[in-house]
């Protein structure tokens, strides 16, 4: 007969492995969505999530504002999150150290990066959220420049003083970077400032910097009409917004891309432009944000 305290020892045995067990199975219904630490990429995890919960038996945890291409692509490497939204030129130039050709096509970058992030990193491509966030070289209204091209303000700056205002990140950056844009248009600054990315568009709005590289789809853009202008060079390549996902995590949730693929070509340049005003400007939450565009479009409840 068993004793009272070998009984104990059992039951607390049992007790101990139900509760891994049961925590193991919540680990594995669960899935990290990152981002970098900006307000677009606070709101794309919060779209891809709630839409994830709304149509899979999955749990979502945010890892939010992770860092830039050098923290979040070892982080998805690693298996330290599971999801997060890249943009196709980004991953071409500045990870896989690849040059986009010249008048490149969307569909080419695309298969371009997702056959480099399997080879390297097990992660794949899914299908792009429909929008493009490139860069555009944005200046204040009354700074007087007569500008329509990044051509027309490398001659500004040969002329006069220009200081610019970057992120910087921007200036670490390998082949679409500081230095590269250097390379292709020899700009003469007066001054060159490291500013947060959310912060450079308050520092040209208040004249504290005189040139930025704008995201287009940053929505103080047209809040505080910046003047932008084209880059006639096509140095930048094609930035297609795409959510990244392990290839490990899709093995054992099959039905994960397709879900996430249900999102491809829904969001719009003018819509993510709103949607990111809404948090910078007018001070919503980036959930709630993400929220109300799912509902408006009728993709949850």
């Amino acid at each position: 007969m068993l004793s009272k305290k070998r009984v104990v020892l059992m039951i607390l045995a049992l007790l101990l492995a139900l509760v891994t067990a049961c925590s193991s199975s919540g680990d594995e219904q669960t899935i990290k969505i990152g981002g970098k630490p900006w307000t677009e990429q606070y709101i794309l995890p919060q779209i891809i999530g709630q839409y994830v919960e709304a149509h899979t038996d999955l749990n979502v945890q945010y890892e939010e504002g992770l860092g830039e291409v050098a923290v979040i692509t070892p982080a998805i490497d690693k298996g330290d999150i599971d999801v997060y939204v890249e943009y196709t030129g980004t991953g071409l130039e500045a990870v896989l150290k690849e040059q986009a050709k010249e008048g490149e096509s969307s569909e080419s970058v695309l298969k371009r990066v997702r056959e480099g992030y399997e080879e390297k990193f097990n992660v794949t491509w899914l299908q792009p959220l429909g929008f493009e966030n490139t860069y555009t070289l944005a200046y204040h209204q009354d700074a007087g420049y007569n500008a329509e091209t990044f051509s027309d303000l490398v001659d500004i700056s040969k002329n006069q003083e220009m200081s610019f205002g970057a992120p910087h990140a921007f200036y670490e950056r390998e082949g679409d970077g500081y230095e590269a844009m250097i390379e292709t248009y020899p700009f003469e600054f007066s001054r060159k400032d490291s500013l947060d990315a959310n912060v450079m568009y308050e520092a040209v709005h208040n004249k504290e910097v005189d040139l930025i590289p704008a995201f287009t789809t940053d929505g103080r853009i047209e809040r505080y009409n910046l003047q932008t202008t084209t880059d006639d060079k096509g140095f930048f390549p094609k930035y297609d917004a795409v959510p990244l996902v392990r290839m490990e995590t899709l093995e054992k949730h099959p039905d994960l891309k397709g879900v996430i693929n249900e999102l491809a070509g829904q969001i719009s340049e003018k819509e993510m432009q709103e949607m990111n005003a809404k948090v910078d400007i007018d001070n919503m939450k980036p959930e709630e944000v993400a929220k109300q565009f799912l509902q408006d479009k009728g993709l949850i409840d």
